[in-house]
C-alpha cells in the first residue's frame, strides 16, 4: 500500500511544476511565437530582436549568361606599325601584384622600358602610376642614297591616374606626358625632330544600376608641341575635348540615349605664312538600344558640325545589328561613321617623320563602313570570324614625299596631305588555344582601293596576312613566333606604270622564361629576314635586331 502512495506522490510532484508553467505561458502572438527550424538558418542580422517577422524566401534562379562580341573591326588604315618594333614579354602583371618593372637593351641600342605600380589607397581610392621608355641608336638602310645611315630614335611615356568610388558613381581624375626625339635621314629637310605632349582629364561615371539615368562625362585639356616644320619652328595645338553620354531605360532591355562630343582648337605657328586655323567640332550621336538574350540592335546616327574651317556639316549612320544562335555563333551587320581629328597627335600617328607645310590638314570623315560577318566557336578552344565591308572616306590623311631646293642642293620631306578614297575588303580570322600549352591564330585580308588622288594609294594593302603561334614546351617557358606580310597597292605615279613599294616580310621570334617566382628572362628577335620594310616612306625599318631583359612582379 505504501508503494502506491510512494508512486501516486512522484506523479503529483511532477505534474504540479508542469502545469504551473502552462498556466505563466501566454499563448503564441505576432511577437512571439515558435518556430520549427528543419533547415540550417544562422543570417547575420544586426538588432535581431526588433525583427518580428521572417524574411520571404525566395528560390534560387539562374540566369542566361550573356555572351558578348566584339563586332568591330581593325580599320584598313590601322596596318601601319610603330616607327619602333614594340618589345613586349607576353607576362602581364598579375591582379594581385601591384607592381611590375620590365628592362631589357639589345642591339643597334634597342632600349626597351617599362614600370607600373597600383596603389589601392583604400577600398574606395585607387592611383595608377605607368612609365615607359622605348628606342633605338645605330645604323640603318639608307633607300634615297644607298648604304646607311645613324639614326636613332627615343619615345617616352608618363600617365597617372586616380580613381574614387562613391556610393552612386566613379571620379576619375589624371594626367599624361610624352616626348619623342629622332633624327630624319640626310637629306632631309630637317635634321631632327622632338614632338611634346601633355594632357589632363577629370571624369565621372554613374554606377547606380537602379538609376533611371545612366551617364559618363569627362573633359581632356590637350597639349601638343612641333618643335620643327617647313620654315617653322614651335607649332603649338591647344584641345580642350568635352564628352559626354546620357542613357535612359524605356523598358528591361530597351534604352535611348545621346552621346556629344565638342572639341574647341587652338593653335599658334611661328611662321609669318600660315594663319592660326582655330575651329571648334560638335558632334551629336542619338542612339536606341535593344538587348536580349540573342539579339543585340544599335539605331542611330552621328550628325557632326565644326566652326571656323572646313566642311560644316557631315552626317553619318550608326547601325549596328547581331543575331546569336546556337549560343556560340554570331553573325551581325553594322554602318557607321564619322569624324576622325587629324590633330597633331594623329599626324605623329600617320607618320611621325611628316612635316607640316601649309597649316594642319583638315579633318578626315568616314561617311559610311559597311560591314557583314559570321563569328563563332564550334569546338572548345576554337574561333573563327568571317567578314567583309566597304569603306568610303572623305579626306582622308596620307603621307608622300616632296622635293625642296635649297640653294644647290636639293632636300626631301614627307609632307602630311588628304585625299577621297573608298575600298571593298574581305577576309578571315581563325584561331585555336589548348589550355596554356598551345596558341595559334591566323589572320588574312583582301582590298581593292579607288582613289583620284594616285600617290594616296602607294601604302595601301592590297593583300595582308599574319601568322602566330605559341607553345609551352616545359612549363616556366613560353616561346612564340610570328610571320606578317602585307602587299602594297601598285600606283602609276611611283616607279613606273606597275611601281609598288616592296612587299613587307616580316619573321619575329620571341621567348619568355619565369625562373623564379615574379621573376622572368625573356628575348626577342626581329626581322630575322633582314627586310628593308617600309611602313613610311623613305623610312624602313631596322634589320636584324634582337633584345633581352628582366621582368618583375612584386
Amino acid at each position: 500500500m505504501k508503494r502506491n502512495h510512494y508512486i501516486l506522490a512522484g506523479i503529483l510532484c511532477t505534474a504540479f511544476p508542469l502545469l504551473a508553467q502552462a498556466q505563466t505561458q501566454p499563448a503564441d502572438s505576432t511577437l512571439n511565437r515558435t518556430v520549427v527550424v528543419e533547415q540550417e538558418y544562422n543570417p547575420d542580422i544586426p538588432d535581431a530582436s526588433k525583427v518580428n517577422i521572417l524574411p520571404p524566401v525566395e528560390e534560387p534562379t539562374v540566369s542566361r549568361k550573356e555572351v558578348k562580341y566584339d563586332a568591330t573591326m581593325n580599320p584598313s588604315t590601322a596596318l601601319q606599325s610603330e616607327p619602333i618594333g614594340a618589345y613586349t614579354a607576353p607576362e602581364e602583371p598579375q591582379r594581385y601584384t601591384p607592381g611590375y618593372v620590365r628592362a631589357g637593351y639589345g642591339s643597334r641600342g634597342n632600349l626597351d622600358l617599362l614600370a607600373n605600380y597600383l596603389f589601392r589607397l583604400s577600398a574606395q581610392d585607387k592611383l595608377d602610376l605607368n612609365f615607359r621608355m622605348e628606342g633605338m641608336n645605330g645604323k640603318t638602310d639608307d633607300l634615297i642614297r644607298g648604304g646607311s645611315w645613324s639614326s636613332f630614335y627615343y619615345r617616352t611615356r608618363g600617365q597617372a591616374l586616380y580613381q574614387h568610388t562613391f556610393h552612386t558613381l566613379d571620379l576619375n581624375i589624371g594626367g599624361s606626358f610624352g616626348q619623342s626625339n629622332f633624327n630624319l635621314t640626310p637629306q632631309s629637310l630637317i635634321p631632327k625632330q622632338k614632338l611634346s605632349s601633355g594632357h589632363a582629364h577629370i571624369g565621372v561615371l554613374s554606377t547606380d544600376k537602379e538609376a533611371p539615368l545612366h551617364y559618363k562625362a569627362e573633359t581632356h585639356i590637350l597639349f601638343y608641341n612641333r618643335q620643327q616644320d617647313v620654315n617653322s619652328t614651335g607649332n603649338k595645338e591647344t584641345l580642350i575635348r568635352t564628352k559626354a553620354d546620357v542613357r535612359g531605360e524605356l523598358q528591361e532591355d530597351q534604352f535611348i540615349g545621346i552621346a556629344v562630343e565638342m572639341n574647341n582648337l587652338f593653335y599658334s605657328y611661328e611662321q609669318t605664312d600660315i594663319e592660326a586655323d582655330n575651329y571648334t567640332t560638335v558632334d551629336l550621336n542619338p542612339y536606341f538600344l535593344w538587348n536580349t538574350d540573342s539579339w543585340d540592335l544599335r539605331l542611330g546616327a552621328h550628325a557632326d558640325f565644326s566652326l571656323g574651317t572646313g566642311t560644316t556639316f557631315r552626317a553619318s549612320p550608326d547601325i549596328e545589328a547581331g543575331y546569336t544562335f546556337s549560343d556560340t555563333y554570331r553573325v551581325y551587320a553594322s554602318a557607321t561613321g564619322g569624324r576622325r581629328l587629324n590633330d597633331f597627335r594623329t599626324l605623329e600617328e600617320n607618320s611621325p617623320y611628316g612635316i607640316i607645310r601649309q597649316g594642319k590638314p583638315e579633318d578626315t570623315y568616314e561617311l559610311i563602313h559597311a560591314t557583314l560577318g559570321l563569328k563563332g566557336s564550334p569546338f572548345p578552344g576554337t574561333w573563327f570570324h568571317l567578314f567583309g565591308g566597304y569603306r568610303n572616306i572623305k579626306k582622308e590623311l596620307y603621307h608622300s614625299s616632296a622635293l625642296f631646293s635649297t640653294g644647290n642642293e636639293g632636300v626631301e620631306a614627307i609632307l602630311y596631305q588628304t585625299a577621297n578614297s573608298d575600298n571593298l575588303h574581305g577576309g578571315a580570322e581563325l584561331g585555336y588555344a589548348y589550355k596554356d600549352l598551345l596558341s595559334l591564330a591566323f589572320t588574312a585580308t583582301g582590298y581593292h582601293w579607288n582613289s583620284k588622288e594616285d600617290f594616296a594609294l602607294l601604302l595601301k594593302p592590297v593583300f595582308a596576312g599574319k601568322v602566330e603561334a605559341g607553345f609551352r614546351p616545359v612549363h616556366p617557358l613560353w616561346i612564340t613566333a610570328g610571320y606578317e606580310y602585307i602587299q602594297h597597292e601598285k600606283i602609276s605615279s611611283y616607279g613606273g606604270e606597275n611601281g609598288s613599294l616592296p612587299a613587307i616580310h616580316d619573321l619575329r621570334l620571341s621567348a619568355t622564361y619565369n625562373f623564379y617566382k615574379g621573376v622572368s628572362i625573356y628575348a626577342h628577335v626581329n626581322n630575322l629576314l633582314n627586310k628593308k620594310n617600309q611602313y613610311y616612306i623613305n623610312y624602313p625599318v631596322q634589320g636584324f635586331n634582337f633584345l633581352g631583359g628582366l621582368s618583375f612582379r612584386f
